[in-house]
């Protein structure tokens, strides 16, 4: 599965093909608009030049923010370093249930955020990832209608995002997951 940054670099190599005009030319045409606010502009990429939603889109954001298109400096590990900062006696039950997660049979995606990693089916949102204290990693899952069982239990308050939860305060807790994970993806495909 390709990362946002490959996604992006593909989306910006067709720009020309599929908008008319590279991003540097679209970037010239904005710029003699004398618009700053990204509605504006995407009023005048869809309205005036016909180009789609995504395109101008993303056409106004690197417009708006060039430093988009900078490198990601930090490696996924160093994202995970970040996530387990304070927690890093978890590091071994994170990382066991991020291979896990790897391995679902189908395209899943890793969002990282704050607190968290969002995982999506291609998609939506179907779990989450989050080493929530020193001592507990805990794996949300998006799986309405169905009643949890084991280990699997209620999200309730938790997080209004998912549904089931998984409380992992060790590679046992693991133990027995994974087809809940493919249910997870499964449901949400």
């Amino acid at each position: 599965m390709a990362t946002p940054e490959e996604m992006l670099k593909t989306m910006i190599s067709n720009m020309p093909e599929k908008t008319g005009k590279s991003l540097e030319e679209w970037h010239i045409a904005l710029k003699a608009t004398g618009f700053k606010k990204h509605g504006e502009l995407m009023k005048v990429l869809k309205g005036d030049h016909g180009v789609s939603h995504g395109f101008a889109n993303t056409i106004a954001q690197l417009y708006l923010k060039p430093e988009l298109m900078a490198p990601k400096t930090s490696s996924e590990d160093s994202l995970d370093d970040e996530l387990l900062k304070g927690k890093e006696d978890m590091m071994p039950v994170f990382k066991k249930a991020k291979a896990m997660f790897e391995a679902i049979d189908g395209d899943v995606e890793f969002s990282y955020k704050k607190t968290y990693i969002s995982l999506r089916t291609p998609k939506k949102q179907f779990a989450l990832l989050q080493p929530s204290t020193k001592t507990r990693v805990d794996i949300g899952l998006n799986l309405k209608g169905m009643e949890p069982e084991g280990k699997v239990e209620a999200a309730g308050s938790w997080n209004s995002m998912v549904s089931h939860r998984v409380k992992a305060t060790s590679l046992d807790d693991l133990e027995g997951i994974q087809k809940w994970l493919q249910k997870a993806y499964d449901a949400n495909s």
